[in-house]
């Protein structure tokens, strides 16, 4: 730090926490740094660090797109929510009717009159991306497809997916049946944090119904290092598309792709992307919950000084070149804090700039409390400040 409060960027590396930027739940995702002019074929994409929900890089992320079978993470969001809370049991069987045993497009290849337990239609819907077995799911919990898109669209608008409009359980083409990159981004995050004890059905290579078994649609299992979810999509208006997830070294990041060309293209695209986002960018720590940054003088106070105290964890994703030019600035009032002093208060903010992102400012709170001196202590407090430009 020098003289004016203000730390520079080669002394450690930050920014701030999901908790702070509120950043995937509340779809305030902040841009990391400047994206070094990169540039892909995808019509549509986000890329997002869960940890601290820094933007690495977007293209139209906010335009509404067809998300064919990629909105199918809404429709199990929804039965991993029940399966929680216990209205759903994995081992409950459900009926195979006439209606979903006729769906097109990728299948489970359920019979028709047959039963099929919850567990077996959330791989088929995952691992095999059956629209047979997302009406079965849809039709044994709510009665009706539509019933059960009704849920869908309540739950989507209680956890800010604002520009989300869903008329199927399955992604089949739509005129209104609409997304946008930053909202699977943010359904893709909810998934992977609130529902691990499913997430894990992702990583799965292939799952056999019926006598059938079928691969993992997801071209980057077992080929992109760290690959572990979550679902592809195609239709002719959505063209290719892709939501997936990556971990490496405890950093996860996430990616939504859409409107490529080939199902070569949507692979391609999608590691060139994902390297990018590891190659390029790192999650620098700065302070943790509890740390003192500096003191701060105390008037008339039974302490002349009180720690300043961060209450969070600080962690910032940057590029080395954001990193190097980075400053981070406590901003204090003019003059001592006048006691009493509670542990706790907000005496003064922490102030983090960096190239490509906007500036941060967190609260720094008082470490201790600090009575008031007494009457006389007071005066005599006074007098030396007068005399000697000091408390005594």
């Amino acid at each position: 730090m020098n003289k004016n409060g203000r730390f520079r960027g080669g002394r450690r590396g930050f920014l701030i926490s999901a908790a702070v930027l509120v950043a995937l739940s509340a779809v305030s995702m902040m841009p990391a740094s400047p994206s070094h002019a990169f540039e892909t074929a995808a019509k549509q994409v986000i890329m997002v660090d869960d940890i601290t929900g820094a933007v690495l890089f977007e293209k139209s992320s906010d335009s509404l797109m067809h998300p064919a079978s990629m909105s199918k993470l809404m429709t199990l969001y929804v039965a991993f929510g029940l399966i929680a809370d216990g209205q759903l049991s994995l081992d409950k069987l459900l009926p195979v009717s006439e209606r979903a045993w006729r769906m097109g497009g990728s299948r489970m290849f359920v019979e028709v009159g047959s039963r099929v337990s919850v567990r077996d239609l959330l791989r088929g819907i995952i691992i095999q991306s059956g629209n047979d077995a997302c009406v079965v799911l849809a039709e044994g919990i709510a009665g009706s497809e539509s019933e059960f898109v009704d849920l869908m669209n309540k739950k989507a608008a209680g956890i800010g997916l604002s520009s989300s409009n869903f008329m199927n359980v399955t992604g089949w083409p739509h005129p209104d049946h609409l997304m946008t990159a930053r909202d699977l981004a943010v359904l893709a995050h909810r998934i992977i944090i609130e529902f691990p004890q499913f997430y894990r059905i992702f990583e799965e290579k292939q799952f056999e119904h019926n006598g059938i078994s079928q691969a993992n649609r997801n071209p980057l299992l077992g080929r992109y290092h760290g690959a572990d979810g979550l679902k592809t999509g195609h239709t002719e208006a959505a063209g290719y598309g892709l939501t997936a997830s990556a971990l490496r070294d405890g950093r996860r990041i996430i990616l939504v792709a859409n409107g490529m060309t080939s199902s070569k293209q949507r692979s391609s695209e999608a590691e060139r992307l994902l390297d990018h986002g590891f190659q390029n960018f790192r999650n620098y720590e700065l302070f943790k919950a509890g740390d003192v940054i500096e003191e701060i003088e105390v008037w008339l106070g039974k302490h002349n000084a009180v720690p300043l105290v961060i209450d969070r964890d600080v962690t910032l994703t940057l590029s080395r070149k954001a990193r190097a030019g980075m400053v981070v600035t406590v901003l204090r009032p003019e003059g001592p804090v006048a006691a009493p002093v509670e542990p706790g208060q907000t005496v003064a903010n922490l102030s983090i700039e960096a190239p490509g992102i906007r500036t941060i400012t967190i609260p720094l709170k008082a470490g201790r409390a600090v009575e008031s001196l007494s009457g006389f202590g007071r005066i005599g407090a006074a007098f030396n400040y007068l005399i000697w430009g000091e408390q005594g």
